[in-house]
Parts: C-alpha cells; sequence; structure tokens
C-alpha cells in the first residue's frame, strides 16, 4: 500500500484527487494522511468526501476513513465499473472538481459512462463549467475519448444547487498530446453572467473587459442567468488559437467592485496573450494526469504553479513516467510527460 503525505507541496485536496485517480487507475491501494493538514479547515470538506465516495463507488473499492474532517483514509480498489451514476456535494463545492477525480479513468473503460453531479459549477479556485466544456473536453477529444458535458443549472457559492451532466464515451486508449505552439489567435470574446443580481453589474464588467482587450462590442456579452439557486456573478475571457481555447475567469465576490472583477480577468487574459504560449497556468495542470495515463504528450506553458509541481511528485509515486521541465525565453515552460 502506497503511503502518501497529505501536507506535501501545495498540500490542497489536489492530492486527494491524484491519489485517488491513480489508486484506481494502477489498483494500487493507497494510505492519505496528513489530509490538508495546512489548510484553515484541515481535513475532508464535503466537496472531497465526495470525490472519496464518488471514487470508491466507480473504482469498487473498499475504504475507511471517509468521514467529513477526516485527515486520514484508505483506498484499495477493485475494477472499474462504468454505468450511470449521480453524486450530490450537498454544498456549494465543486462539481468539476469531484469530475477530476474520476474522469481520467473513465476514458478508457470498457463502456459509457453517465454521471449527474449537483453542487457548485461556478467556484473560485476550481475549474468553471466554461473551463470544462471549452478548454479541457476538447483537448481530451483530441487523444480519443468523446465527452459531452451539458450545464442544467449553475451553482455558485454559496447557494450551490448547480448540476451538470457528463457523457463519457471511451477509447481504448488516450492518444499522445502535442501542444508545442499556440498558432495564430482566432478570436477572443468575453462573457459576464449574473444571477438573482442586477444585470448592470455584467455590463459594468464588459465594459471594462472590453477597453482593457480593445474588444469590440459585438465580443462583449452579457447573460442573465434565472435558474440558479441563488446570487452569483463570473467573467470570462475566451481565447482562441489554433490549438486551444483558453478560457480565464474571475468571480464577483462582497465587497469586490465589478470594476475590479472585471480588470483581474483582463488582467489575467493579457498577461496570457502575451505569454505566447497555448496553456495557461490551470490548464497545465490539468493536462497532467490524462498525459500520464495515455501515451505521453508535450505542452508548452507559462511558469508552473506549486498545484503542477505537488502534482507532478504524486503522480511519478504510482507510475513509472519522467516529467521534465525545460525553461525557455520570456518565462516560457516546455512541459514533456514520457511513459
Amino acid at each position: 500500500m502506497l503511503e502518501i503525505d497529505g501536507s506535501i507541496g501545495e498540500g490542497g485536496g489536489q492530492i486527494i484527487r491524484t491519489s485517488l485517480c491513480l489508486s484506481m487507475a494502477t489498483g494500487e491501494p493507497v494510505r492519505l494522511y496528513n489530509i490538508r493538514a495546512g489548510r484553515k479547515k484541515s481535513g475532508l470538506l464535503r466537496q472531497h468526501l465526495t470525490s472519496v465516495r464518488a471514487a470508491a463507488e466507480i473504482g469498487n473499492a473498499t475504504i475507511s476513513g471517509d468521514v467529513l474532517h477526516s485527515r486520514e483514509i484508505t483506498f484499495a480498489p477493485g475494477a472499474i465499473q462504468p454505468g450511470e451514476y449521480r453524486f450530490a456535494i450537498g454544498t456549494a463545492g465543486s462539481t468539476t472538481l469531484v469530475l477530476q477525480t474520476v474522469l481520467p479513468v473513465l476514458l478508457t473503460a470498457k463502456a459509457n459512462t453517465q454521471i449527474t453531479l449537483e453542487g457548485g459549477t461556478h467556484n473560485a479556485f476550481a475549474p468553471p463549467f466554461e473551463f470544462l466544456q471549452k478548454t479541457f473536453l476538447p483537448l481530451i477529444e483530441k487523444m480519443g475519448p468523446k465527452v459531452n458535458v451539458k450545464l442544467d443549472r449553475p451553482g455558485f457559492y454559496p447557494a450551490g444547487g448547480g448540476k451538470l451532466r457528463v457523457q463519457i464515451q471511451p477509447s481504448e486508449k488516450l492518444k499522445r498530446l502535442e501542444l508545442s505552439e499556440r498558432g495564430a489567435i482566432r478570436d477572443v470574446r468575453a462573457f459576464a453572467m449574473v444571477s438573482n443580481l442586477p444585470v448592470h453589474i455584467a455590463e459594468r464588467e464588459l465594459k471594462v473587459v472590453g477597453r482593457k482587450l480593445d474588444l469590440d462590442k459585438k465580443k462583449l456579452h452579457a447573460i442573465e442567468e434565472t435558474r440558479s439557486h441563488g446570487p452569483g456573478n463570473v467573467v470570462w475571457v475566451e481565447v482562441e488559437s489554433e490549438q486551444v481555447t483558453e478560457v480565464i475567469t474571475a468571480f464577483g465576490q462582497k465587497g469586490i467592485t465589478a470594476e475590479k472583477v472585471a480588470a483581474q480577468a483582463a488582467r489575467e487574459a493579457n498577461q496570457y496573450l502575451a505569454a505566447d504560449v497555448p496553456v495557461g497556468e490551470h490548464l497545465a495542470d490539468q493536462l497532467l494526469l490524462p498525459l500520464a495515463l495515455g501515451n505521453g504528450g508535450v505542452y508548452l506553458t507559462q511558469p508552473l504553479s506549486s498545484h503542477s509541481r505537488t502534482n507532478f511528485e504524486v503522480i511519478q509515486k504510482f507510475l513509472d513516467v519522467k516529467i521534465s521541465v525545460t525553461k525557455l525565453e520570456a518565462g516560457k515552460e516546455l512541459v514533456e510527460v514520457r511513459v
């Protein structure tokens, strides 16, 4: 049984998700301890607990320690079981992070899988639905599988109540992915969504984003969402290039003006555009598991986060893969995963 210290490196929930996923993929039992030990609220929160139980159900695993605030779990997987599943977090915790735990092993399963997830769909510090739909999954499809996602209802913090559905059509194996250049920029567009809030918030945000990114009014889209259970606001910029469509987001918060939220999204979008790389900071982290479980690959990105480097460490405890990072000019980094 592998022993994984949940406080290593970045020390967050990604260590749990990656460990569970790779335990399922390899059949190697794992004991996780010191789970989120350095965080203000340590141990398993509702979102992490849902990930553990989703992995246990899909991976036919025997588990212990799967209770709220637990700082230690053991997980002994069986065979992957594709099928139809529903997982409800019960809070505004991120549905996309729960999906991240189980999706990689279902990409090469023996049959199709349908998953319904309920909770948060637009969370700070987690990939929002639009990133999943427009950035991550199109790249997964280049590797062979077909994954369709549908947003039935957005869920924002703190009300939650979001719902998304995922259909996974696996392939026998995952193809190698090459993203060593971005190619020409085809389009840049911006969106601002408000739920149970005045639409002028979205309009103010788009005015700032449009000015800072020099976008025509036709590229600015305000969305009034009526299905959500509570108030919420998100701004995102889509940068479509030859190789990838990057989605860069910022979330409205109490006490933060619409203009500041928009300025954050515009600043990060400008940084990505100036970097001349296909893979942004968050996508760099998301791609690691599929590449490590498939035929490897290479991608050019911005300076890696501590999140990504912690992911390297956990992956290499389970898999005999080599992950190299070559520093290039202008802060670019070339990541290669060799299997």
